[in-house]
């Protein structure tokens, strides 16, 4: 072989090396699927969205733009555009969040509020809860997806006043539990025997 025909062959080679492994093929899924956390009770729920809908949870409106993963056959990899909407005490909606969440890393780039906290779990192609009508005005309250959890169990949604000390919201007065101590109960009058006459009995 002559060496004007090593030399493409050489160029090409060295193209090929330069450009590196194929890029993963994203699957753009039609469902995101979310962790919603209220810091004050402790209380998270995981719940599904669809792509450019709008489910609240707590104050806040989620809505996914795109939510990416990967085949099978690559490294899992989950990934989505998301913005997240707040609703003031004066019933107005302010944009807190625009950005992409990483599954793998939910504090890379976090949702900043000082009650609620939500973060992309994963994508998925469908979803049990039935997909949003077009046009529709209304807003879906966010329905958790976790069997274990209680499915089906909505947030409400209602706005939560808290008291601020230094930024630092304190947490509402919890409601008056039940007394666990067991009352002490007297014990039964024994009814004396009759026809005894004075003795005892065994």
């Amino acid at each position: 072989m002559t060496m004007k025909f090593l030399l493409p062959l050489a160029a090409l080679g060295l193209t090929t090396a330069l450009a590196g492994p194929a890029a993963a093929e994203k699957i753009a899924n039609k469902v995101a699927v979310f962790t919603g956390l209220d810091k004050i009770t402790g209380r998270t729920i995981d719940f599904d969205v669809y792509v450019d809908e709008t489910v609240r949870f707590g104050t806040l409106r989620v809505t996914p733009k795109v939510c990416y993963s990967r085949p099978t056959t690559e490294a899992a990899e989950t990934d989505g555009f998301v913005e997240v909407e707040e609703i003031t005490l004066d019933n107005e909606i302010k944009r807190i969040f625009s950005g992409w969440m990483f599954a793998a890393s939910p504090g890379l780039n976090a949702v900043e509020h000082p009650v609620y906290d939500v973060w992309l779990i994963g994508c998925r192609m469908d979803s049990e809860v039935p997909p949003p009508v077009a046009n529709a005005a209304d807003v879906r309250v966010a329905v958790s997806n976790q069997v274990g959890a209680g499915a089906g169990n909505v947030d409400d949604g209602a706005p939560v006043v808290l008291t601020f000390v230094g930024g630092i919201p304190l947490p509402p007065d919890k409601p008056a539990m039940p007394s666990m101590m067991m009352e002490e109960t007297p014990p039964p009058e024994t009814a004396p025997a009759e026809n005894t006459d004075g003795q005892i009995l065994d």
